[in-house]
């Protein structure tokens, strides 16, 4: 092993980052970074040395984040990397059991798991034992794993094919099998979707947000239901099992309204008794409120508003815009089940900004319910950048 570490790149990390690397943040950004070999390589094994402690990480020219860190211990190799994979599949065994009646889940979630910049969703079809995993990477030199990876997933379970998925909806590289030919069929909490993992939204459905569906389908009983940036019905088909009177359905993308549609039938719920407008939600917000149109529980899902730190304000305006919005189409009393999937929102801020918007409506906000991530996607207390996603279920009351 020593022999193997001197080989390694050396790279020293400013001293003021040692409390957060040894309690297990996995970044060091370039900034950071007080002395690097120079012309060192994407994808580069490096030993980090910051203050009194060493780490073992993958380099990135090419990020802002110059060092994602994966061991304390050793340089990893096959067997560590088969070892994390394992890890998280035995972590995700009661999403497995068949009274949990789901086929799809987030089977790594990066740094959580051991392995920073890597995502993997797992999606079972539920007419054949066919699966497939669909990889997403968040920096270029975790592309260096792809054949650890593709080992380490295939030898866990049997897959029909491992997808990587670009940044760019269609585009993907096939590591392993073959790719399904047509959107596959999925079981969530005893729904069935339509998914299709090659040109979907991220991997193809919004996994993170099973459990708040959940939530939606036992709040909805008798409700008029506003779904809005609905993408394929997901809350607005828990709302309709849930005994919802009737879900309206609001995105700007005209093919995930028709798989909405069709997720319905699907689940033998006639879409005819139900709206699916195909706008922009802000727009239809603004007309709802001018006609004098009113529901008892309103769905914010709102993809991120900010990305980064420089487009945190004007996410923030947003975010205070669709609630105020939201929030004004309420009939008295009424339900706001309100979401961020934005990292750079904190659950404090979110819930500051919820205050704010309940405000500017003339509302005050009462929240009943608060959730984040589910069991596939656990979160490091060290790693505060992890918990992205924050939802809120409140009632809105009148102003005494």
């Amino acid at each position: 092993m020593a022999r193997q570490e001197a080989k390694l790149a050396y790279v020293r990390a400013d001293a003021r980052l040692s409390a957060v690397l040894a309690q297990g943040h996995p970044w060091v950004y370039g900034d950071a970074i007080a002395q690097a070999p120079p012309g060192l390589p994407t994808g580069a094994w490096v030993r980090v040395q910051c203050g009194k402690h060493q780490y073992y990480g993958l380099w990135d020219a090419e990020s802002p984040i110059a060092v994602r860190i994966f061991s304390r211990k050793q340089r990893p190799n096959q067997a560590w990397v088969q070892a994390r994979v394992r890890e998280a599949w035995t972590l995700r065994s009661p999403l497995r059991q068949p009274q949990a009646h789901t086929s799809a889940y987030r089977w790594i979630y990066g740094a959580a798991d051991g392995l920073p910049g890597v995502i993997v969703d797992l999606y079972g079809a539920e007419a054949n034992d066919q699966q497939w995993a669909v990889v997403r990477l968040y920096s270029a030199s975790v592309q260096h794993l792809q054949s650890w990876l593709t080992s380490a997933l295939t030898s866990t379970t049997a897959l029909t094919g491992i997808i990587a998925r670009s940044h760019t909806p269609g585009e993907y590289t096939l590591w392993h099998g073959t790719a399904p030919a047509q959107p596959i069929i999925i079981r969530e909490n005893d729904l069935r979707f339509e998914v299709d993992i090659i040109q979907g939204q991220k991997t193809g459905f919004f996994l993170d947000q099973r459990q708040n569906r959940q939530t939606i389908g036992q709040t909805s009983q008798g409700l008029r239901v506003l779904n809005l940036f609905s993408y394929t019905g997901g809350f607005s088909l828990y709302a309709a099992r849930g005994g919802a009177r009737q879900v309206v359905s609001v995105d700007s993308a005209r093919p995930a309204m028709a798989a909405a549609r069709r997720n319905f039938q699907l689940n033998g719920i006639d879409p005819a008794q139900h709206d699916f407008i195909v706008g922009d939600c802000f727009a239809v917000l603004a007309d709802f409120y001018q006609a004098g149109r009113r529901f008892d529980l309103i769905i914010v899902d709102p993809p991120s508003f900010a990305r980064s730190k420089a487009q945190l304000d004007a996410a923030l305006h947003a975010y205070h815009r669709i609630n105020t919005l939201a929030m004004q189409c309420l009939a008295p009393d009424g339900l706001l089940a309100s979401s961020s999937c934005s990292s750079q929102l904190g659950p404090e801020a979110f819930k500051g900004m919820l205050a704010v918007a309940a405000t500017a409506a003339g509302r005050r906000l009462r929240i009943l319910h608060e959730a984040g991530h589910a069991l596939d996607h656990p979160v490091l207390p060290s790693f505060p950048e992890g918990r992205y996603l924050k939802f809120v279920l409140a009632r809105t009351l009148a102003v005494f």
